[in-house]
């Protein structure tokens, strides 16, 4: 399946992170190194103690909503994340199991800015009225639409594209604005469970330098491709672009089902007309058709990754930026 304007699709066999399984933390990390329990054994916890002497349990929306918030967290708290890695948000339906994890917890996280659109009757359906959401975009200025999207596809598919109402959500993927998610699940992770305040700041801090170098890596590293222009068929990339002074000049919408030969011709006219310096497909994805057109076009392309899939350890989001970095300045020499 091919990517489109939508969030990235995988196969990835990755298992999402439940209640009661073990979990991999930056070993910079502070915890208390408590055993974490499933939500089968919270009743117990709340019945024998106070609501004060146990982890406050924490949701996570989809993969690097649950990474930022496990650097932060550490061991003190169980965090689970709701979306199995590499699944697509805008289509995801919650099951039963989901809205019983909302039910439980004390605390969700969430990207924001309209991306997490089964949220609203899951929340509703859980339930849970001492529930505390932490909004991580919340601050940040979404982008609108900075570059044309060209619909090759036929009317089904344009109905079945999704569009994104409150800007473009994909914020995460700078590392800027990657810093001020972390800031605002601190502060509320803070605000949920203030007695382990100490804890929570010194975690951040601790993946809030990381991030600052990583950025220091890509303005370094990118600075001598000013301006270099790219087309990619996921809109996933202009907070990116935006930041490093890349120019994604456009966003071909392409059939999720096979391309006719009347939507390769419009393909490739629209790639011609923007004279690009590369392609951008993703990981997780058929690329074979884009392959094709990349060689009709003397075209490289290359993968870009959303980091919308990929192992949960929270350290796994610089190694996948700096496999996006090293992508970006072979494509733009």
């Amino acid at each position: 399946m091919l990517a489109t304007a939508g969030c990235n699709q995988s196969n990835s066999t990755v298992t999402p992170v439940r209640q009661g399984e073990e979990q991999v933390s930056p070993p910079s990390l502070v915890g208390t190194g408590e055993k974490e329990v499933g939500l089968s054994d919270r009743n117990s916890l709340t019945s024998g103690s106070s609501s004060q002497s146990r982890p406050i349990e924490v949701v996570t929306t989809f993969l690097p909503m649950y990474w930022f918030t496990k650097a932060v967290a550490g061991n003190l708290v169980r965090v689970e994340v709701l979306l199995p890695p590499g699944t697509e948000v805008h289509e995801y339906q919650a099951t039963p199991k989901d809205v019983q994890a909302i039910a439980q917890a004390d605390v969700l996280v969430k990207n924001g800015l309209g991306l997490e659109e089964f949220l609203e009757n899951t929340i509703k359906n859980a339930r849970n009225t001492q529930l505390k959401q932490i909004e991580a975009s919340r601050g940040i200025k979404a982008l609108q639409e900075i570059s044309p999207v060209v619909e090759v596809a036929d009317k089904a598919d344009r109905d079945h594209k999704h569009e994104h109402s409150a800007g473009n959500p994909h914020v995460w993927l700078d590392p800027i604005l990657a810093i001020k998610q972390v800031e605002n699940i601190r502060d509320g992770l803070i605000a949920a469970d203030p007695r382990n305040k100490v804890t929570y700041q010194a975690n951040a801090t601790a993946y809030i330098q990381q991030l600052q170098a990583l950025d220091r890596e890509f303005q370094q590293r990118l600075q001598q491709y000013p301006n270099c222009t790219f087309v990619t068929f996921h809109d996933a990339y202009p907070y990116l672009a935006q930041r490093y002074q890349l120019k994604q000049v456009a966003v071909v919408q392409i059939p999720e089902d096979q391309l006719s030969p009347g939507d390769i011709q419009k393909t490739i006219s629209t790639v011609k007309q923007y004279k690009v310096k590369a392609l951008f497909g993703e990981s997780g994805t058929d690329n074979k058709l884009l392959k094709n057109l990349s060689q009709d076009l003397k075209l490289n392309l290359s993968v870009l990754d959303s980091l919308e899939s990929g192992p949960v350890d929270p350290q796994h989001y610089f190694t996948a930026m700096k496999a996006n970095l090293q992508t970006l300045e072979s494509a733009c020499r």
